[in-house]
């Protein structure tokens, strides 16, 4: 039979525990004295296997002698099983699992998820070039005091060792939780150079990082049934709060030492530290969502024109871009086997996450970076409640506990309607047509996006 083995690690209010990225380390360190398996398997707490045959699959990259050296994890996509037909929050995050990520696996590797990835163990005790660096040099300062542990590694490492002991002997047992204790890592090079990395809250996607800056490489495996299932959230709050997670520990490493822009262009290539880059500052575009749902409606709401005319070869410029934009997207979507409805629906909670969520998490940073908030980390809600899934299922959006949220969207979107209002007005009463035709067409195509916004509004303003 299997052995299987349950955790409980030591925790005290006085010494920080360092989240999932500790509760990884300190699995590390128990696995390597109980069954020392060079690989290991990472898995979120609302994922499950749905194909057994995933460590087979996994195993043909990483016991392939071409690339077995240098290959660190093989990384599955996030699939959902609770995901609708008309996914309103985009839970299956298409851009990334089907674009993006598919993208990154040609150039030595894409980010870490976080969840459904086989990984190999001695990836994170140190280079691929070098692996015993840390073994061979006072390894008691660097892994901590435990002698069965570091003969578990030097094990691991193809050292021959002697290891006479049982699995579950009271020895064992006893290191066990000496190892799992939360003293154990004190004054050594856990979370620094060895394991997942304590230095931000992304921990999976950050150890990717350094990882693929050590010269590790990792694969993207998407094969057509889905080898892990998972829960994604089913309403606004949850979804928000998410990305706003992950928008704050994205740019926290943007502008950290660690910087994709100078850590990584000098540790890995041009076009993957340009891809890192993209994910660590992307949410920046946050920024100029705000202003344009801003300043275009007020000059429409006043006669200011801020594009060239309708019949001005320019116009055709401004036209051009956002044409392509869309048709770009619709392409990725449909390639990707999606639909018209889910590219809409793609463009409404990119709408929406871009001047709430993302926006949040900038300023998170910001607040973090002069002292007024301290790091936190907070847990994406898992539990299904059988009213929210019934709107999500319905497409009805549910804002229901997303007040921090909803305050700037409503404020935009009923600015938004009033300026277009205002505006057409204008337009009726003689303004030149011809001038206001690029902020009119943007704040309608807004308004239209907006529908869901002013559904949710509507019953609240009728109290």
């Amino acid at each position: 039979m299997p052995l299987l083995v349950y955790v409980s690690r030591e925790k005290r209010p006085s010494r920080p525990h360092r989240f999932k990225a500790g509760a990884l380390n300190s699995l590390l360190r128990v696995s390597g004295i109980m069954s020392n398996a060079p690989y290991v398997l990472v898995l979120d707490c609302d994922m499950y296997c749905n194909d057994p045959s995933s460590a087979k699959q996994a195993m043909c990259f990483h016991l392939d002698p071409k690339m077995s050296t240098s290959l660190s994890y093989v990384q599955y996509p996030q699939i959902f099983y609770n995901v609708s037909k008309n996914d309103i929050y985009d839970g299956q995050a298409r851009s990334a699992y089907k674009t993006k990520y598919q993208g990154m696996d040609g150039i030595n590797g894409t980010v870490c998820s976080g969840t459904s990835y086989y990984l190999k163990k001695k990836a994170l005790f140190g280079h691929p070039n070098h692996e015993d660096e840390f073994l061979d040099y006072e390894p008691e300062k660097n892994f901590g005091f435990s002698s069965m542990f570091i003969t578990s590694l030097k094990a691991l490492n193809g050292k021959e060792v002697v290891n006479e002991r049982e699995i579950l002997s009271d020895a064992t047992l006893e290191e066990a939780k000496n190892l799992a204790s939360c003293s154990f890592e004190e004054n050594t090079k856990w979370g620094k150079e060895i394991g997942y990395s304590y230095e931000y809250l992304l921990e999976s996607t950050f150890t990717g990082y350094l990882l693929h800056c050590k010269g590790w490489k990792s694969v993207y495996l998407y094969p057509e049934r889905p080898c892990f299932l998972g829960c994604t959230t089913v309403d606004m709050k949850d979804a928000l709060v998410q990305m706003m997670k992950w928008a704050s520990g994205l740019v926290q490493v943007g502008f950290s030492r660690f910087s994709p822009l100078t850590y990584g262009v000098s540790r890995m290539s041009l076009l993957q530290s340009m891809c890192y880059g993209y994910f660590a500052f992307t949410h920046f575009f946050s920024i100029a969502c705000l202003i344009y749902g801003i300043a275009p409606q007020l000059c429409f709401l006043f006669g200011i024109p801020l594009f060239p005319k309708v019949t001005d070869l320019w116009f055709a410029a401004f036209a051009t871009v956002f044409v392509s934009s869309q048709a770009q997207h619709l392409y990725e979507v449909l390639s990707s086997g999606g639909s018209i409805r889910t590219w809409w629906n793609e463009q409404r909670i990119w709408m929406i996450k871009s001047v709430t969520a993302c926006l949040f998490g900038c300023l998170d940073v910001l607040m973090k970076w002069i002292g007024v908030a301290k790091a936190n980390f907070q847990l994406t809600n898992k539990a299904i409640d059988q009213e929210k899934l019934e709107k999500y299922e319905r497409g009805k959006f549910n804002f229901q506990g997303a007040k921090m949220f909803m305050v700037p969207l409503s404020l935009l979107v009923l600015s938004n309607l009033g300026c277009f209002i205002g505006g057409v007005k204008g337009l009726i009463s003689g303004r030149n047509i011809e001038e206001m035709f690029g902020q009119g067409a943007l704040s309608l195509y807004i308004l239209v996006l907006s529908i869901p916004i002013l559904e949710g509004l509507i019953p609240k303003m009728g109290k």
